[in-house]
C-alpha cells in the first residue's frame, strides 16, 4: 500500500474549493448519492455535483430539514436515512436500488464527532455505527448499483482524527476499556480508511475504485455541541465565535473542506489508484508523527481485511467476487 500512497502534485492548493474542482467536470448522465448531504461538507459536496451535471441524491435523519436546506439547488432528490439503524439502512437501500439502476458516485459523508457514550439498537458504539458500520452496509446492499454503473466511486470520509486511535479490534464497543469520545471517533475515522483499502482490492477488477478523505479542519453545525475549550485547543474559533480559516493550517471552509471528496469522485488523475487516502485535492503522503498525512495502520492491507470480516459478520453482509 505505501508504494501507491504518494502524492501525485496535482496542482490544487489547500485552499481549494469544490466548485473550483467541479468546474470543468460534466458529469451528465451520472447518478451521486450523497450521505449527509443537506449540511455542511455534504451540502458543499452535493452542490458541486450538480453544478456539473450529475443527478444527485441526499440522504438525512430529518428530510424536511434537508430539504429547507437544499432550497434554490435544483436536481436533488432526498431520501430519509438513519445510519445507526439497520432497518432504515435496508429500506433505503431497496428502494433506491428500485428507483435508480446504477450509481455512478457513492460519498459516504455522515457523521458524528465526539459525542458521549451511546449505542445503536444491536449494542455497537456510536462512532463505530454511524461514521463507519452504517456505511459498510449501505455499499454492501447498494453494490449492484456501482457494479451496473460499469466505472464508478466511492469516497468514504476519514479525518485527521484517526491518528488518534487505531481500531481496537478486541473491543471495538467499548465494552471493556473506558469510554473515550476522541478515542471512539479517532477509532472510527481509521475504520472508514481501512474499509476504502478493502473495498477498493474487491471493486478494482469490475470498475469499483474507493478513496478516502480528510476533508480540514471545518467547523459545521454537526460538532458545535464542542465546548469553547475544546475549540480553542485546536485554535478553531475567533474571540467572537466565527471560524478561524487558514487553509495553510487545515482550517477550512465547508467548501474548501468538501473539494477532496469532490476531485476524489471525479478527478482522471486517480484512474488508475484506489484504497489511498487522500487531503488537499492529492494523495496524502505515509506519516508516523507529523500532523499531516496518513498513519501507516490506517491503510494496511492485513487489518483493512480483519476489519471487513468482522464487519461481515456483525452485518451478515459481504461482497464476494468471483
Amino acid at each position: 500500500m505505501r508504494g501507491v500512497q504518494q502524492p501525485l502534485l496535482t496542482g490544487f492548493g489547500a485552499a481549494a474549493s469544490a466548485t473550483e474542482v467541479a468546474r470543468n467536470l460534466d458529469l451528465t448522465g451520472r447518478v451521486a448519492l450523497v450521505t449527509g448531504g443537506s449540511s455542511g461538507l455534504g451540502l458543499e459536496t452535493a452542490r458541486a455535483l450538480r453544478m456539473s451535471g450529475a443527478s444527485v441524491h441526499v440522504t438525512a435523519l430529518d428530510p424536511v430539514a434537508a430539504r429547507t436546506a437544499l432550497n434554490g439547488i435544483g436536481g436533488i432528490e432526498v431520501w430519509p436515512l438513519d445510519l445507526a439503524d439497520h432497518a432504515s439502512v435496508k429500506a433505503f437501500a431497496k428502494a433506491f436500488l428500485e428507483h435508480q439502476g446504477r450509481l455512478d458516485i457513492l460519498v459516504l459523508n455522515a457523521g458524528i464527532m465526539a459525542q458521549p457514550l451511546s449505542r445503536d439498537k444491536r449494542g455497537r458504539e456510536g462512532h463505530f455505527s454511524i461514521n463507519y458500520l452504517g456505511h459498510y452496509e449501505l455499499t454492501v446492499r447498494l453494490w449492484p448499483a456501482l457494479l451496473a454503473a460499469g466505472t464508478s466511486r466511492v469516497v468514504v470520509l476519514s479525518s485527521r482524527g484517526h491518528q488518534m486511535s487505531d481500531v481496537d479490534l478486541e473491543d471495538i464497543d467499548f465494552a471493556r476499556r473506558p469510554y473515550d469520545k476522541w478515542m471512539a471517533y479517532g477509532q472510527s475515522k481509521t475504520a472508514t480508511a481501512l474499509f476504502s483499502v478493502s473495498l477498493d482490492r474487491r471493486g478494482r477488477g469490475h470498475g469499483v475504485r474507493a478513496f478516502s478523505v480528510h476533508p480540514g479542519m471545518i467547523v459545521t453545525p454537526g460538532i458545535r455541541h464542542l465546548s469553547r475549550s475544546e475549540f480553542d485547543a485546536f485554535g478553531a474559533l475567533e474571540a467572537d465565535g466565527t471560524p478561524v480559516i487558514d487553509p495553510t493550517m487545515d482550517k477550512k471552509t465547508p467548501e474548501q473542506g468538501a473539494a477532496t471528496s469532490v476531485w476524489c469522485a471525479t478527478s482522471p488523475a486517480l484512474s488508475s489508484s484506489g484504497g489511498v487516502y487522500c487531503e488537499n485535492c492529492d494523495i496524502a503522503s505515509v506519516q508516523t508523527d507529523r500532523p499531516f498525512g496518513v498513519r501507516p495502520y490506517a491503510i494496511d492491507p492485513e487489518r483493512a481485511e480483519i476489519l471487513w470480516r468482522m464487519s461481515a459478520m456483525l452485518t451478515g453482509l459481504d461482497i464476494v467476487i468471483t
